[in-house]
C-alpha cells in the first residue's frame, strides 16, 4: 500500500469528495483508511450508568483506499506514488514533483 499513517490525503470519490485530512489509521486487510474529519457519522450511545444521559457522538468511519489520493508535499496537489530503492531502503516518491515522501 502506498498510503501510510500520518500522510496527508484528499478524498477523490464519494460524499466527502474534495476534503483533505491526515490518515489516522490504515486497515490493510480491508483495504481502508481512517481519515481525520472525513466520513463522520453519528453514533447514538446509551447511558452507561443510572442518572447519566445518552448522547450522540460523531465518529470517523473508514474510507476505501481507492477513494483516497496522496497529496504532493511540494505542489499541494494530488499525486500518484512510485517506489524506489535508495541505499538499501525503499523510498516513496511523488510522480508529479519527484519529491521523496
Amino acid at each position: 500500500m502506498h498510503i501510510r499513517k500520518d500522510d496527508k490525503v484528499i478524498i477523490i470519490a464519494g460524499s466527502d469528495k474534495g476534503k483533505t485530512g491526515k490518515v489516522i489509521r490504515v486497515l490493510a486487510p480491508q483495504q481502508k483508511v481512517l481519515v481525520e474529519g472525513v466520513n463522520m457519522k453519528s453514533h447514538h450511545e446509551r447511558p452507561k450508568r443510572e442518572g447519566q444521559k445518552g448522547q450522540v457522538v460523531k465518529r470517523a468511519l473508514p474510507v476505501a483506499i481507492s477513494n483516497v489520493s496522496l497529496i504532493d508535499p511540494k505542489t499541494g496537489k494530488r499525486t500518484r506514488v512510485t517506489l524506489k530503492r535508495e541505499k538499501g531502503k525503499i523510498v516513496r516518491i511523488a510522480k508529479k514533483s519527484k519529491a521523496v515522501i
